[in-house]
This record gives C-alpha cells, sequence and structure tokens, in this order.
C-alpha cells in the first residue's frame, strides 16, 4: 500500500495499537512519541518504518513528522493519540498541571492537525484524534482534562466543516481504556468517576479497530462504546440530576478497581 500514516504517542497503549493495526494493513507507518527511544524500539518491534522524538506541544516537531512520513511514502492518515490525563479538582491542579493537560491534549492535536493538513497531496486523507468521553460530559475531578477533551470533539467538528471533501477529519472517545494511563498519577477516588457505570474496561486495541475503521468514512464521532455518548450528552444536557448518577458510576469505579486488583 503505497501510504504513509503518522500515530503520535505511539510507543505504548492505543497508539501502539493503532500503529501496529496499521502495519498488519499494509501502510508505511511512522511512529512518533515524547520517548523516542520507546517509539524506536517499537517501529523496530511492529515493523513500522521509523520512530521518532515528538513533543507536540512543538509545531516543528510536527512538521518534521509529515516529511519522515512524506520521505515514506504520500501521506494519506494521521492519528493524534498523544494525550496526558492528570486527575484533581481546577483548584488542586498545579499551574504547570493546567498548562501540560492543555498543551499537550489540545494544541498538540491542532499542530498535529495543522501539519496534517498541509502535508496532504491531491488525494486527500483522513485525521483522526483520540478523544475521550470525558469530552462529552461532566466528569467531577477532571475538569481540566475533560475541557481539553471537549475542546478536540469541538475542533474536530468544525475543521471536518471547513475542510475539502477529500479530507476527512474525525474524533474517536473511549470510555475508560486498560493503558499505562489509567492508573498513573491518579487517585483511588477520583479514578472511579472515570470507570464505566457498566464496570467495563476497554482494551487498547478495541479503540485502536474503531479509531482505523474511521478511515475513509464520513463519520466525525465515534464513541466507544457506543451506547455510551448518549448516556454522557444527557448528564451534559442536565447536570443537576447528573450528579446522583456520578455517584453511581464513581461507586462502581471502586468496585471495578478492586476487582482488578485481586
Amino acid at each position: 500500500m503505497d501510504s504513509s500514516v503518522v500515530v503520535t504517542g505511539g510507543a505504548r497503549g492505543i497508539g501502539r495499537a493503532i500503529a501496529e493495526l496499521l502495519v498488519a494493513r499494509g501502510h508505511q507507518v511512522v511512529i512518533t512519541d515524547i520517548d523516542g527511544a520507546a517509539a524506536a524500539d517499537t517501529a523496530a518491534e511492529i515493523g513500522a518504518e521509523e520512530g521518532l522524538t515528538h513533543d507536540v506541544r512543538n509545531p516543528a516537531d510536527h512538521e518534521a513528522a509529515a516529511q519522515a512520513a512524506l520521505h515514506h511514502a504520500p501521506l494519506t492518515a494521521w492519528f493524534n493519540n498523544a494525550g496526558v490525563g492528570d486527575d484533581g479538582r481546577l483548584t488542586e491542579q498545579s499551574e504547570e498541571q493546567v498548562r501540560r493537560l492543555v498543551e499537550v491534549n489540545l494544541l498538540g492535536t491542532m499542530w498535529g492537525m495543522r501539519a496534517a493538513l498541509g502535508a496532504f497531496g491531491k488525494g486527500g486523507g483522513d485525521i483522526v484524534n483520540v478523544a475521550s468521553l470525558a469530552g462529552l460530559g461532566p466528569v467531577p475531578g477532571f475538569g481540566v482534562y475533560a475541557a481539553s477533551k471537549a475542546g478536540v470533539v469541538s475542533l474536530t467538528a468544525s475543521v471536518d466543516a471547513e475542510t475539502p471533501r477529500n479530507v476527512r477529519v474525525h474524533a474517536v472517545c473511549p470510555d475508560v481504556v486498560d493503558t499505562a494511563m489509567l492508573t498513573e498519577g491518579h487517585t483511588h477516588d477520583s479514578l472511579g468517576s472515570r470507570i464505566a457505570h457498566s464496570g467495563v474496561v476497554l482494551t487498547a486495541d478495541e479503540v485502536a479497530r474503531d479509531a482505523v475503521s474511521l478511515l475513509g468514512s464520513r463519520r466525525v464521532l465515534l464513541s466507544v462504546p457506543r451506547w455510551r455518548g448518549g448516556v454522557v450528552r444527557t448528564a451534559a444536557v442536565a447536570p443537576s440530576l447528573s450528579r446522583h448518577a456520578m455517584r453511581l458510576v464513581a461507586a462502581q469505579g471502586r468496585r471495578t478497581i478492586a476487582r482488578r486488583a485481586r
């Protein structure tokens, strides 16, 4: 397949799963990550073209990733997957944490989209932004994170509407995923608020399959699992009613975490 794809934050987790699936489907994949050594190792392990050091807060790094991909083949897809997930109430988080969440999750996605749009050829391409269900409704204890992902969702819809027909922009919004981000830097109680009321924790492979399925489609927003999107949006419309529901979700989350720790 004569096409290249960039996957940011591809050294592990969802990004690695996306990259591995794309390689299996014949794409020439460039993996980028803030940990360049890990990106290079992952690229070698899964058969990607190369792994690059990439700080998504730096627009120049996005341009370098685009040029690296074009060296291999015409760029046809770009996955903005890199992200951070610090928890804490707005009044509890440091200025550094707030800036990092916004600059990595939202600005990093913006710079990636700009680089991809500038590098796509006449045939166009797909941009897939990895957002979150947290971006669709209230998530107590993750307000800044949720705001950054809500920005990604809004940006995705707006840019998709302003691009040519042969360029498609998508956002995949997964519920809680079993990656390192699930436990790194989170407290037991706040983590419970992110666990699905169903008690289901998604695998990186499940999210990767849905993310890659968006390529070539006209679908702009995809919730994973699909039914959760409607539930979260309802909570956003009626926040006063959602407070009780969020307590139930948190309780379910704590039970899920306890089961997983056994």
